[in-house]
């Protein structure tokens, strides 16, 4: 049975909100740009935090708050993907997971592949590792993005140590085949590399699209990579911070178990407690409510650009709630976020951010209300017109 879609909440009570996406901008400003949804938490995540501040549960996070086990079942119930719960080890985000996973397999010096246009930590984090910055941007096929497989193979074979995988992949949206996968990590092997694979937006997967875990894709994938996942993008627990590194293999396991306990230490228990709940089966029928607001967005928002931004050129994204979104035509110059921020008072992320690619670019978050999307793409229209 189709779910019914999630309602988020009046925008007057949005602004009282104290996180990034409503304390960035004045009030006149519609934030689209940061990754945080504006819909309600899930009752089961509502229900433990508040029993827990009753309690004055704010201590430090036991060394088993129940994190392993809920992904393996959660994995398991929604990717079919069996993994073993002594292979899961949780910290405070995931990107200090891919952090702390380079450090524990690059040496200073080494290059690390990155997709642009792709989330800006990315090279952030590999610099922090003592990492060096190789691109190989995706390949527009026309219909859509893919990995860049032969460009990949290239940088290993010129000595590249490890690639920066994001799938379902944010800007784009973009949900890696199987069958890519298992390439990506038959080239990988060939070359002694390691493939880290930051998952964050797989339970937010559309219909007509299914994600794969990269250690599920092979068996070759689960000897050459790390998963780094949370459900912090999807329930909007980022500022919890919690979130697991997984494997698949008893060799990258024990890279992951050698880690220093401070590694562990960070994860935070508000994120611990949260997360197993989000994980819970109670929390899967709110899982599917949401996934239904964002399939409806995701569409509404290709009319919307039709109608009042014919220059935009807006790919349906097969996850998420992340539009990248072509307004070149425009000529609005490489950053037209800057121009739709000052005379729309719309805030988007700006294009440029996630690479040379994304000149001319923006990304829209489209995890909020109808009326919120159509009042904004409403103004950048009536900028377009002006």
């Amino acid at each position: 049975m189709q779910a019914p879609p999630l309602q988020a909440p009046p925008l007057e009570l949005l602004r009282q909100r104290s996180s990034t996406k409503w304390r960035t901008y004045p009030d006149d400003v519609l934030p689209l740009f940061v990754a945080e949804l504006d819909f309600a938490l899930a009752p089961a995540i509502t229900d433990v935090l508040t029993q827990a501040v009753a309690r004055g549960d704010t201590g430090y996070t036991p060394p088993d708050p129940g994190i392993r086990t809920a992904f393996s079942a959660y994995a398991r119930r929604h990717w079919d993907w069996e993994v073993t719960p002594e292979r899961v080890r949780s910290t405070a985000d995931v990107m200090m997971g891919v952090v702390e996973l380079l450090r524990a397999t690059i040496t200073p010096g080494d290059r690390v592949v990155i997709t642009p246009p792709v989330y800006p930590p990315f090279a952030d984090c590999i610099l922090e590792a003592g990492g060096v910055v190789e691109r190989v941007p995706l390949v527009d096929t026309g219909d859509g993005w893919e990995l860049d497989l032969l460009g990949v193979e290239a940088a290993f074979a010129g000595g590249a140590r490890a690639m920066l995988l994001c799938n379902p992949h944010n800007p784009t949206g973009t949900v890696h085949s199987r069958e890519t996968l298992a390439a990506l990590a038959d080239i990988a092997a060939g070359f002694g590399a390691t493939v880290i694979s930051d998952e964050i937006h797989a339970p937010l997967t559309h219909p007509g699209a299914r994600f794969t875990p990269y250690l599920a894709s092979s068996p070759v994938a689960a000897r050459t990579g790390y998963a780094v996942t949370s459900a912090s993008k999807t329930y909007n627990l980022a500022g919890l911070k919690c979130a697991v590194m997984v494997t698949a293999a008893a060799e990258t396991n024990a890279v992951v178990q050698a880690m220093p306990a401070e590694v562990e230490w960070r994860t935070g228990l508000f994120g611990a407690l949260a997360n197993v709940a989000a994980f819970a089966p109670e929390s899967d029928e709110w899982l599917l409510s949401l996934r239904a607001a964002l399939d409806e967005n995701r569409r509404l928002l290709a009319g919307l650009l039709a109608e009042h931004v014919p220059g935009a050129r807006y790919r349906i994204p097969d996850a998420g709630f992340l539009a990248w979104v072509d307004l070149s035509a425009l000529g609005w110059g490489d950053n037209p976020a800057a121009k739709i921020l000052r005379e729309a008072r719309v805030a988007l992320h700006y294009g440029p951010a996630f690479g040379a690619e994304g000149a001319g670019y923006v990304r829209i978050n489209f995890g909020c209300s109808p009326e919120v999307l159509r009042e904004a793409v409403g103004r950048i229209g009536a900028l377009v017109r002006a």
